[in-house]
Parts: C-alpha cells; structure tokens; sequence
C-alpha cells in the first residue's frame, strides 16, 4: 500500500530547498525561513506523521527514520534537479537517513544538531552522552502512562530548553506540545535503534553545514562529537549563546547561517 501524503508549506522558486521540524513542532516553524528564501528559492516544508496537518502513523511497528523519509520521498524525488535538505533535531536524522537512502536526490544539507542516539550508543554502551535524553524519554513516558499529559511535556521541553521552560510558555502554545509528546517513545525508539552506523555516513559525499549551539544538552553534543568527525564535506558552525532550540528561539541567527551556507554551495 502506497504511504499517504504529508501536508506540506511551498513558497518561492529556483532551486529546491526541503525542511524537516523538529520533535514537538511542525512545518510552522520553518515560515521565517521560507520568507527568507522564497526570492531565491522553491521551498518546501512538509509536516512530519501526526505533526501539523498530516497523518498519523497508523501501524502496530514503531515508526523508523527509514518511514519518516518515504513519507517525504515524493517532495525529494519530483523536481528534475537534487534537493537541498535543511533540518532540525529529529529532522536533521531524517535529512542524514534520506541521505542514504536517496544519495542521488540530495545535492547538500543544512543541519541543526541531528540526534541519531543511536550512533552514541553503538560507539560507547550506556552509560554515555545518550542517557540525558534516554532519562527524560522515561520520565515523559511514566506521566503519559499515568494520563498527565502536562507533566510528560514539562520534561520534554524542559530537558531541551532549560528547567523552567514549560511553566513559562505562553498557555495557547501549550496543548499542541502536549499532544505530540504522546508520541515521545516511537521518536525515542527510531533515534536509538536507528540501524546505520557511522561508517554508512563517512560515505555522504556532499556538502554539510552541521550547526551545534553551545548551550545545548550533553545528549546533542554527543551526537555531534560522533558525526562531524565523520562527515567528509563537513562545516561545522557553533553559535555560542543558542541551545537546541536555536532554530525556533533565534531563527534570525540560523537562517541567516543557512542561506549563507546556500548561497555558498
């Protein structure tokens, strides 16, 4: 049976630029960006499954990087010329699985700290640099199985932005997170059993612009320790004020290190 369609932001024209959300987000986040390329560029920003406007995952299996990429294999496969992949945390994993999977669709990616944990564990067993985000899975996963959906955001958002985070959101922004934290065990299960290892990544042979913000978790800076050694067209930016969530709390700072990076390759 065919996957369905994701729902899926498009503005501008000239070369195609695909953006992959983040966990607990969605396309929506990506409009500064398409509002900065959109003269230039035809950017494309689809809605991850049960993100946004599209689908769910409707399988018994927990979800795989490999699914989430052929969720969006039709946006990376219709123009007659390679995309350029931009992606944030759980999305910059999917861009890096697309790369694999579709090397010859993939023309360059602009990445902000990819969480592919798996890759942690396979280089050290735990305990290691993993075990902050594998911690807060459990945590988030114990109030989900005692129906506070509340909690189960508070420290999944609080282990990515800082204690005290959720309790300072603006309450219209809350339930959507709320809603798609419900789903924090399949993102963990596809981040942490993801099966490439790193010598499947020493072979992307384009373009990287890999983005770490130094405020950003253990878990994060793990990952980045693991990959940008092995990424052979690599350029890695660290910005020194941003944490994970630099590409939604400082989008200016981000796109901006984006186009460059565009413009550039």
């Amino acid at each position: 049976m065919n996957p369905p369609l994701p729902f899926v932001r498009e503005s501008g024209s000239g070369a195609p630029v695909v953006c992959i959300h983040s966990n607990a987000s969605s396309s929506s986040q990506w409009r500064a960006m398409m509002d900065l390329l959109a003269s230039e560029y035809h950017v494309l920003a689809p809605d991850s499954y049960g993100a946004g406007k599209s689908p769910d995952w409707r399988s018994d299996r927990f979800i795989s990087l490999e699914d989430e990429v052929t969720l969006i294999e039709p946006l990376l496969t219709r123009s007659q010329s390679p995309v350029t992949l931009v992606g944030h945390s759980y999305g910059a994993a999917v861009a890096l699985k697309a790369a694999l999977m579709l090397p010859s669709r993939v023309r360059a990616m602009a990445l902000y700290e990819p969480t592919l944990f798996a890759l942690v564990d396979a280089s050290h067993p735990p305990p290691n640099g993993a075990d902050g985000i594998r911690n807060t899975v459990q945590a988030a996963a114990a109030f989900l199985d005692a129906g506070d959906t509340q909690q189960a955001a508070q420290a999944f958002i609080d282990y990515w932005m800082g204690a005290g985070t959720w309790a300072n959101m603006p309450a219209q922004r809350k339930p959507p997170i709320a809603e798609s934290v419900v789903n924090v065990r399949r993102w963990a299960h596809a981040l942490l059993t993801e099966p490439a290892g790193i010598e499947a990544f020493r072979r992307i042979d384009v373009p990287v612009l890999y983005m770490v913000g130094k405020r950003s978790t253990a878990s994060a800076h793990a990952v980045a320790d693991i990959l940008i050694p092995a990424l052979p067209k690599v350029q890695a930016v660290a910005f020194e004020d941003l944490g994970h969530m630099g590409p939604i709390t400082h989008p200016d700072v981000v796109n901006a290190e984006v186009k460059r990076f565009l413009e550039q390759t």
